[in-house]
């Protein structure tokens, strides 16, 4: 679906227009006007009407903007940042929509059993969004749902005065939305590493571990998406495009400011996941230690007892004791004391 937002600016302010369709070009735009294009799941038809007519893209561009329908097996593409003579390629993951309530365990799996919103981490089901700016227009182009989008929509709808500013400052309000759909899922994510640890130490199961590699999983996915759009940002934010103007160089420098914290913050939470799990390896190993201690102190009184039996249940004719009257009580007498003295030397020991 195409969805167009135009504004017609002045030195009055900006007013939104509606705008059901495009004109021929881009260059048949007013000057001052401003245009956002979103392309959510769109069509062929479509993307060509926008990056063949009316703004002519390099087919690379296109191709890479393309790349999570014409290749699924091999998903979207990473984030990067390409200068054209006339336009801007960013392009960007997104986390996928859910994920926060998924992580803080809001919303259950799907029923068809097609990905979780933390297996759409992995390269083959993450987001894709491809934003293409020039100096009045900006097309932003994904084939999954995107909240950051919707927010800078619904944003740009009560201050429709932001875009004045130009295509540069929209896109750094969508960057600095999408940035800011991790704070949620790095706070489930500790919150969640906090519970696990203490239940390590009560009960290390295999059940524990599971959810362990699930939140590795999860931790490692963002990660890899984090350093990436991380060194897109440090490019935005270092003035190397004219289409990004100085003045919004300080806007793209806050938003690089919050990645890098929020990198931060998983690679410590991937430090963490990677200690808990050898963690629990050791309690399940002490927890292992202990019961095969306790076997083997049960099994080293026993045997003592069982030597004495076995002595006494041999069926030679002639023994000592077999004709005593005293004989049966004498065995269990020593055996008891065997049993005794054998958990004296292991106390005196401090084995148990």
């Amino acid at each position: 679906m195409m969805t167009v937002y135009r504004w017609e600016c002045a030195a009055a302010g900006c007013s939104r227009v509606p705008s059901d369709r495009l004109p021929a070009t881009a260059a048949d735009l007013p000057a001052d006007d401003v245009v956002w294009i979103d392309l959510a799941d769109p069509t062929p038809d479509e993307e060509r009407l926008v990056f063949e007519r009316f703004l002519k893209v390099h087919p690379l561009t296109l191709a890479d903007a393309t790349k999570a329908r014409r290749e699924p097996e091999q998903g979207a593409h990473f984030p990067k940042v390409e200068e054209f003579p006339d336009y801007l390629l960013v392009i960007v993951n997104p986390l996928p929509a859910g994920l926060a309530e998924f992580v803080a365990g809001k919303a259950k799996p799907p029923a068809g059993g097609g990905p979780t919103p933390a297996t759409a981490l992995g390269r083959r089901h993450r987001p894709q969004l491809s934003a293409v700016l020039t100096k009045n227009v900006l097309v932003t182009h994904h084939y999954q749902a995107v909240g950051c989008v919707g927010v800078v929509a619904g944003h740009l709808d009560r201050h429709g005065q932001a875009a004045a500013r130009g295509p540069d400052y929209l896109f750094h309000l969508i960057l600095d939305a999408m940035v800011d759909e991790y704070a949620p899922v790095v706070d489930h994510v500790s919150t969640r590493l906090d519970r696990l640890e203490g239940r390590i130490f009560r009960d290390p199961s295999p059940r524990v571990l599971a959810r362990m590699v699930g939140l590795k999983r999860l931790v490692t996915g963002m990660r890899k998406t984090l350093v990436l759009e991380r060194e897109v940002l440090a490019r935005l934010m270092r003035g190397e495009f004219e289409l990004v103007e100085a003045r919004e160089i300080a806007y793209y420098r806050n938003v690089y400011d919050h990645l890098v914290r929020y990198t931060e913050l998983i690679e410590s939470a991937r430090e963490m996941v990677s200690d808990l799990m050898q963690i629990h390896l050791s309690a399940a190993s002490n927890r292992l230690n202990q019961v095969m201690k306790l076997l083997a102190m049960i099994s080293t009184v026993i045997l003592p007892m069982s030597l004495v039996s076995g002595i006494y249940g041999m069926n030679f004719e002639f023994m000592p004791e077999l004709k005593w009257q005293y004989g049966y009580p004498l065995a269990l007498g020593l055996m008891a004391v065997i049993g005794v003295g054998a958990y004296i030397l292991f106390r005196w020991k401090r084995w148990v």
